[in-house]
């Protein structure tokens, strides 16, 4: 999802610094951090200052083009904005699933007619082991990188 121009707010300026922190985000995908997108950066640009990722990435969440994401302990990570959502992630391999909106309206509903609580916000993290980490059973050779997980829904019967 590259763009021209990166989408900044009204008064922000667009530089070349900032389109290039952007096309990196938008190369890396999703869940990365200011650490690898300053790596990626510094692998082709040495000396390219990190303090410059973090006020791109300051001003794109400002702007609203980027959310940024905890995952529990560790480093913020960062998605471009859009449809909300939330996430469960193995605590072995790291391997992340967005969570169906429809479970969190299900959520928000339970607590608003039980519990007369109306929410504004939601946010969701559930922890666990995905299903290649259950069945390889060794922790080390599945702790690589950080991915997406294949979004497979299992029938119960």
């Amino acid at each position: 999802m590259s763009m021209d121009k990166p989408p900044l707010g009204v008064g922000q300026r667009d530089t070349s610094q900032r389109r290039l922190v952007w096309d990196t985000i938008s190369a890396l995908g999703p869940h990365c951090t200011a650490d690898e997108i300053a790596a990626r950066i510094q692998a082709e640009r040495p000396g390219f200052p990190r303090s410059t990722v973090y006020r791109a990435l300051d001003a794109f969440t400002v702007a609203g083009a980027l959310r940024p994401v905890r995952f529990g302990a560790g480093p913020t990570h960062y998605e471009i904005a859009g449809e909300d959502h939330q996430h469960a992630i193995c605590e072995r391999c790291e391997g992340i699933i967005h969570i169906e909106d429809s479970l969190l309206r299900e959520l928000e509903d339970h607590l608003a007619e039980l519990h007369h609580f109306r929410s504004s916000r939601t946010e969701v993290l559930v922890i666990g082991i995905c299903a290649g980490c259950a069945e390889a059973g060794d922790v080390e050779q599945l702790k690589s990188t950080r991915r997406n997980l294949e979004h497979v829904h299992y029938n119960v019967d």
